[in-house]
């Protein structure tokens, strides 16, 4: 019996499939979180990347599920996980799978890029967890595939992202389907006091529990930073994986098509290397995933569709190619490393045009970045919006109202950007 997790009230078919995992100890999250939605309370949960908030929320629902007398329902289900990446998507899937393996409950997962049959057919004598990206998810409610009159828990996973980056209309016309009685998570690394207004709205009388303050980094990762012109990154890149202690390597763009040249850049120079982006294909980026686990590719070169959704042991190092423009994103792509208590090392590259993006990281998580190399450059105007996504958050407007388009100058353009970007 793994008594730590039974202490916490989890029952003992799952203490038994998280001894298998070799589980021995609850994290701050895990300790705090499960007794409270054992007991039934809205929870909102805030934790560093990689603390283990999968299992937060996964143990208790599971235990909630197999100790209940509902029965499944024909294109239904009674559990609803949300997700905003298909990696982060299937990784759930996975861990309720690894968790459940002793108990007799049906799960699947609905994300974009693939066919729509098998998901259907799973739906056919009706779900208890269904975990789904929420265009996908959409999808299937417009077809009329699926029915959420029967969900009684709803979990939001990396809420922050999901309110932040264009999925508030579908929350939106998600949640206003779901019955009103019932118990609701949400889970992120990150709350803005602006976008945790939002989250309130989808949560009753919820509980607040803060394991780590907003914007700190993991303790355990030794930051730097190189001042490198844009021209010479690639051979800063070159060189520093010629050391062999970088031996499992995440490494970050802006962009799809930055992430393709540098992938291609490394594989002529004789380094495995894999890019995943929204453009790629699902099957594509699980092939990337398994052979950067497997270890047949050294680098994975990804843009920030993947830091919500890679939770991969032993990456030594994350390299931030380009900073990115959002400060937020930093913390989720340096949490690629140190994660489970390990260590690990996140090097950043600033040409001038990135200071203020810098600066932006900076503040936000109350650290100067130790400079490994070069000297900041005066600053340059940030990159357009073809090169790097959106402007610095120095100049960009406040957030808008929930359910507002971002762009108050184009509101039909920006929908039409959001929607085609739902299954990416």
């Amino acid at each position: 019996m793994n008594t730590a997790f039974f202490d916490l009230g989890i029952a003992e078919p799952l203490c038994r499939a998280l001894i298998a995992e070799g589980y021995e100890t609850p994290t701050p999250i895990q300790t705090q979180a499960i007794p409270v939605l054992l007991k039934g309370r809205d929870l909102l949960g805030l934790a560093q990347t990689g603390t283990g908030k999968t299992a937060a929320f996964a143990l208790p629902l599971l235990q909630k599920l197999c100790t209940g007398h509902e029965c499944r329902k024909p294109k239904s289900t009674r559990a609803l996980i949300l997700a905003p990446t298909r990696e982060l998507a299937i990784q759930i899937c996975d861990s309720i799978k690894t968790y459940g393996r002793f108990l007799h409950l049906r799960h699947a997962v609905f994300v974009g890029g693939v066919s729509q049959t098998p998901q259907v057919k799973a739906l056919a004598g009706g779900l208890d967890i269904l975990v789904a990206t929420p265009g996908r998810l959409l999808d299937h409610l417009q077809q009329g595939n699926l029915r959420l009159d029967a969900v009684d828990t709803l979990v939001l996973d990396e809420a922050d992202r999901m309110f932040d980056m264009g999925f508030i209309n579908d929350l939106r016309k998600i949640v206003a389907l779901l019955p009103k009685k019932r118990q609701s998570m949400l889970f992120s690394a990150t709350m803005p006091s602006d976008v945790a207004a939002l989250a309130q709205s989808v949560l009753h009388d919820p509980l607040r529990i803060e394991v780590t303050p907003q914007g700190r980094a993991a303790d355990k990762i030794d930051q730097s930073v190189f001042f490198v012109p844009t021209a010479e990154k690639r051979a800063l890149l070159a060189k520093l994986l010629g050391d062999r202690k970088f031996e499992r390597v995440l490494v970050f763009t802006r962009t799809k098509h930055a992430a393709n040249r540098v992938a291609e850049h490394l594989e002529k120079g004789g380094i495995a290397s894999e890019a995943i982006h929204g453009n790629k294909s699902q099957n594509a980026r699980q092939r990337a995933l398994a052979r950067f686990r497997s270890g047949e590719a050294r680098v994975l070169v990804a843009t920030d569709i993947a830091a919500r959704g890679i939770d991969i042991d032993g990456v030594t190092h994350v390299i931030n190619f380009e900073l990115p423009n959002e400060p937020e994103s930093y913390i989720h792509r340096i949490g690629r490393t140190a994660r489970a208590g390990a260590t690990g090392v996140a090097i950043s590259f600033c040409d001038a045009s990135e200071n203020t993006y810098l600066r932006d990281i900076e503040k936000l998580t109350r650290t100067a970045i130790a400079v490994s190399g070069g000297v900041r450059q005066a600053d340059q105007p940030p990159p357009s919006r073809g090169g790097a996504g959106r402007p610095s958050r120095s100049s960009k407007p406040s957030r808008p109202a929930f359910g507002k388009p971002r762009d108050h100058r184009n509101p039909r353009g920006q929908n039409q950007k959001v929607r085609g970007a739902r299954a990416k």
